[in-house]
């Protein structure tokens, strides 16, 4: 069995231009086996409806499949923010809102496989499992439960969600894609906010105009819960499910391909990765900086473009708009272009180089 961890954390704002850090959260760190590139999801998979009243009827989603968790060990100042040492993980799950006290009921018919102090495991015979987080148990390990009939446990005091996760045949997977948790729909559209550039990860911001050798490129996107969320977390984003970026001429006219920077639409990649992902300066909603809860303040989430960084000698001196696309679970999207000079030729441009 997988076994996860949960915690509290998450934030806002933008980055190294930021004088003053506010965060606060629910994080939630784990411990998750490799995950492969995003596959199709098991064939045994079927649509199954909400663990919570009514079951067939859609519910806000305050955190999605792959947002940052963040629980710093420093305070909040940007140095902590762009340098400490803390615990940070991708969600593993989606965060279904709803008030304390709420009767969690299983999604598929199955076996209590797990109960732990606030969560369920259940599996299902055959090759699914589902947890359920944040809970006051109600039943015991062995038990046989019914989809939509067996209480599970009711939603902890303070909590006002229930953290749902899917395993199939061990892989972690997004909930919200199409044939798991259902009626899902989103027309809301992501946003790329800015993209910013770095000679290091920790480095100063570097101009557009003037872009040589091997840099960092960071977006920073964020995405609206397809439905209203209600209380403290009302109006806090979610991770897009996808950005991706690519580089044109004045013209229009695309240079290589699209490329993929974050592809939460299936899996999550390892934790061990985050920071290849995520750029420093990232935190989540209502992030911990220890010793401070950052209650009620915004996340900031900066995906890093490329694992690497960036070889701008891999394509001709020039100028280019750079294009980055964040979408959805549903395929709604957002884009912000970038114009950049690119110039590794010796000297200055209009120098005489």
């Amino acid at each position: 069995m997988i076994t996860l961890t949960a915690h509290i954390s998450r934030g806002a704002v933008r980055i190294l231009a930021i004088a003053a850090l506010a965060t606060c959260a629910v994080a939630t760190s784990l411990s998750l086996p490799t995950t492969a590139a995003a596959r199709p999801s098991s064939p045994t998979s079927s649509a199954y409806g909400w663990p919570v009243k009514p079951f067939d009827r859609q519910h806000p989603i305050r955190g999605s499949f792959g947002d940052p968790r963040t629980m710093f060990w420093t305070p909040p100042t940007t140095t902590g923010v762009l340098t400490g040492n803390g615990s940070f993980t991708f969600h593993f799950g989606v965060d279904i809102s709803a008030p304390d006290g709420t009767r969690v009921y299983p999604v598929v018919s199955g076996t209590v496989s797990a109960v732990h102090v606030d969560w369920v495991g259940v599996d299902t015979g055959d090759g699914r499992s589902f947890q359920y987080w944040h809970i006051q148990p109600a039943v015991r390990v062995g038990a046989r439960v019914e989809a939509r009939k067996t209480v599970l446990g009711t939603i902890l005091k303070g909590q006002e969600h229930v953290h749902f996760t899917e395993i199939d045949n061990r892989r972690i997977v997004n909930p919200a894609q199409t044939g798991h948790l259902t009626p899902y729909r989103d027309t809301t559209k992501p946003k790329v906010d800015a993209t910013t550039f770095r000679a290091t990860d920790l480095g100063r911001d570097l101009m557009p105009n003037f872009l040589r050798g091997r840099i960092e490129m960071v977006a920073e996107a964020y995405d609206t819960p397809a439905l209203p969320v209600p209380g403290a977390w009302h109006g806090m984003p979610v991770a897009p499910a996808l950005v991706t970026w690519h580089l044109q001429t004045l013209g229009g006219r695309q240079v290589g391909g699209t490329h993929v920077a974050a592809d939460f639409r299936q899996v999550i990649p390892p934790n061990p990765q985050f920071w290849s992902y995520y750029a420093r300066g990232t935190y989540q909603n209502m992030s911990v900086f220890k010793p401070h809860y950052s209650y009620a303040q915004p996340g900031c989430f900066l995906f890093k473009l490329t694992r690497g960084p960036f070889d701008t000698r891999s394509v001709p001196d020039g100028i280019y708009d750079l294009v980055v696309t964040a979408t959805d679970i549903r395929g709604n999207q957002g884009s912000s272009t970038r114009r950049i000079t690119i110039h590794n030729r010796p000297g200055w441009l209009g120098a005489g180089a």
